[in-house]
């Protein structure tokens, strides 16, 4: 598209008190009216500035509106091959960017009936009957939106693809896992990444949920009570794809709400991506240093040499506060309209639209950053001797001989604190030391309970489904192989 025009909210210089020069009548709507609509006022209402971008929906869905007039009988089959042919063109000069926007047309639609009308008269003219802005653009939307969902659908499964591959070669690589941010259990490195696959899963389930109330065709309600014509909604929703027909006029030109749970579910795929970037921004401080990310996805300082900035997590991390706010920004313009259409309306595009593009280029760039991630294993092990990881595995081993769980984990939590004195980690802590604090537990038995305390039969012992056993990661690879093949 030609991106030349200044957006609709660009005033440039200051605000003439006459009225325009440039639209002495509008011909969609202006017989009402004694005079032109002034400057200020056409920039403050128009939306070409951004709602463009629904060009091409707009033309599909016109296409579709044709087509059910002619086979209604309210379109001659001359009229049709000229509305279509005229499309055809308009594609065609808006792809190559020489489709001449005009903010005085106020839209998207009217810009492109006006040159429609243009090409093939007033052919051009009869493609409106039978229907309103009202219950065009918000099909136009609806069109829009669908593609885009899909094209989101693709890069979770694309960014789901890339954890599980990293995930795969890493199922007995040794980390700790954290609770509070504090050393808790030793798990695998390739389990963490999962729990994210996971995340996204349901990221991609609700937006499957969502696509279905998209996909319903508000065309036919026309301006808000539907038409006096012959129409055939159903024709329409079958020629654009769309499952159902919204059942009430009213609701149909005034719902946004398709708009709303897609921002929703756009704000926990983006939650999602920002609590990975905090990890990952927290792996590569060199106080973790649990991993290294690629140069190509880093930035220097500009005044220190040695600085490897991970600005691509900060960012995302950033750039979800945003999208939480379109979501707000929706449910506001939402709350307190009547129905049926209001202009309030027109509002909902320039948040829906960035979240769209916020959410697809954020998922991007962590599909095609994750499989540059290189893990360092030696300073995740050394990580586990700093957070007495195998403690409540020994505390366990003590249940298993007998002794209540509250009693062993008082026993347990006291060795941990000698630990700490010596400075050792829990395994390293003389088996005599350990015995001061398990009376009558056999010495052997305690000091063979030390000795298993290694991180590799912690989470080897975990082996069931959902747990960090090697062996139980592995079948979890499998499994998402499969799903997202």
């Amino acid at each position: 598209m030609n991106d030349k025009i200044p957006s609709a909210g660009s005033t440039g210089a200051s605000i003439p008190a006459s009225t325009s020069s440039l639209h002495a009548k509008n011909e969609a709507w202006s017989g009402r009216f004694s005079e032109p609509v002034a400057d200020f006022v056409l920039r403050y209402t128009a939306s070409v500035g951004f709602d463009r971008r629904l060009a091409f929906a707009d033309i599909e869905g016109s296409l579709a509106h044709a087509a059910m007039l002619a086979r209604a009988g309210l379109l001659s089959e001359g009229d049709l091959q000229a509305i279509e042919s005229g499309m055809a063109q308009i594609r065609g000069e808006i792809e190559r960017g020489e489709f001449a926007w005009r903010p005085e047309l106020e839209d998207v639609h009217l810009n492109i009936e006006a040159r429609l009308t243009e090409l093939v008269g007033d052919a051009g003219k009869r493609l409106h009957t039978g229907r309103s802005r009202n219950d065009q653009v918000t099909t136009d939307t609806r069109l829009y939106l669908r593609a885009e969902l899909d094209v989101i659908v693709g890069e979770i499964r694309r960014l789901q693809r890339a954890l599980v591959e990293l995930a795969a070669m890493h199922t007995r690589t040794l980390m700790p896992g954290f609770t509070h941010l504090q050393v808790a259990q030793p798990v695998v490195f390739g389990h963490h990444l999962l729990a994210y696959v996971e995340m996204f899963g349901r990221d991609a389930e609700r937006m499957a949920d969502a696509r279905r109330r998209i996909n319903r065709l508000p065309l036919g309600a026309a301006a808000l009570a539907g038409t006096s014509y012959p129409i055939d909604r159903e024709f329409v929703a079958q020629r654009l794809g769309f499952e159902e027909v919204c059942r009430n006029s009213m609701d149909a030109v005034s719902d946004r709400d398709f708009a709303a749970e897609f921002c929703a579910a756009a704000s926990l795929v983006m939650v999602h991506c920002s609590r990975f970037a905090e990890e990952l921004i927290l792996w590569v401080n060199p106080r973790f240093a649990f991993i290294e990310l690629p140069d190509r996805f880093t930035t220097g300082s500009s005044i220190m040499p040695q600085k490897r900035n991970p600005d691509v997590p900060e960012l995302a991390r950033g750039k979800t506060g945003r999208v939480l706010g379109h979501l707000v920004a929706l449910f506001t313009l939402i709350k307190a309209q009547p129905l049926a259409y209001n202009k309030d309306n027109q509002e909902d595009k320039e948040p829906l639209f960035d979240t769209i593009d916020t959410v697809r280029d954020t998922l991007h760039a962590f599909a095609e950053l994750v499989p540059g991630i290189v893990a360092r294993p030696d300073a995740m092990r050394e990580a586990l001797r700093q957070g007495y990881a195998t403690a409540t595995d020994l505390a366990d081993a003590l249940v298993r001989r007998g002794m209540a769980f509250r009693d062993a984990h008082e026993a347990v939590g006291r060795a941990v604190r000698r630990a700490a004195e010596l400075g050792c980690d829990l395994p390293e802590l003389p088996a005599d030391e350990v015995q001061a604090f398990l009376p009558g537990i056999d010495p052997q038995i305690v000091a063979e309970m030390i000795a298993a305390l290694t991180p590799e039969a912690c989470v080897a012992a975990r082996d069931h489904l959902g747990g960090t056993a090697p062996a139980q990661v592995a079948k979890q690879v499998a499994f998402w192989r499969e799903k997202l093949a």
